[in-house]
């Protein structure tokens, strides 16, 4: 049976390569050149968790000293150059990779955070800061709004599922099902999210109106 590491490490380079197809589609969508595409897609995909291990004092940048997820984060980036056709669907419709990613990033960061023996409250931030921070510096290099600073239900779905597997982990029980049950939560919530366009009401009025 896999042990709690070999999971994450797992889940870690599934999300690695969900957000970069998901920032190298948006490079294409842009009209990036091949370059810009990778590096769009490396950013997505290393750039929450980077910040996460540079707030967590004594941690290493997770990418610079395991080389795997750079290459994985390469590799996703070229797969979405070479399936773009087959793939730009599923991620017009559903947003489909990034929801991937922000559910398996989240808690990856919600348990380093308990790995370092960190408050409740500091674990799920870092569980949030992870699964969406590498879709900021995204949006900011494609020149487009961060979407957590938009209107639509994004960062508080990441907090939502961070704390809720965090209660569990903390008070039921330790396992793959957890883990397993903290992204289905996110994911599942996400896409409840972009299918039936829910958003926060946003605090500006329609000068149209």
């Amino acid at each position: 049976m896999l042990d709690l590491d070999k999971i994450l490490n797992i889940i870690a380079i599934v999300g690695v390569i969900a957000f970069a197809i998901s920032g190298a589609l948006t490079a294409m969508d842009r009209k990036f050149d091949v370059l810009g595409v990778v590096i769009i897609g490396f950013t997505t995909a290393v750039g929450g968790g980077s910040l996460r291990d540079i707030i967590i004092p004594e941690r290493d940048v997770f990418w610079i000293v395991e080389p795997i997820y750079t290459y994985m984060a390469i590799l996703g980036s070229v797969l979405a150059v070479i399936f773009h056709n087959k793939i730009q669907h599923l991620r017009t419709t559903l947003s489909l990779f990034d929801t991937i990613g922000l559910g398996l990033y989240t808690i990856i960061g919600v348990q380093i955070g308990i790995q370092y023996d960190l408050p409740g409250i500091s674990c799920v931030i870092l569980g949030a800061i992870t699964g969406t921070f590498g879709g900021v510096i995204r949006d900011i290099l494609v020149n487009e709004v961060p979407l957590v600073f938009q209107k639509e239900i994004y960062i508080s779905i990441s907090l939502l599922g961070g704390s809720i597997y965090y209660l569990i982990y903390w008070y039921e029980s330790h396992g793959a099902w957890v883990e397993i049950l903290g992204i289905s939560i996110i994911i599942i919530l996400r896409l409840i999210v972009v299918k039936f366009e829910i958003s926060f009401p946003t605090l500006y009025k329609n000068e149209k109106e």
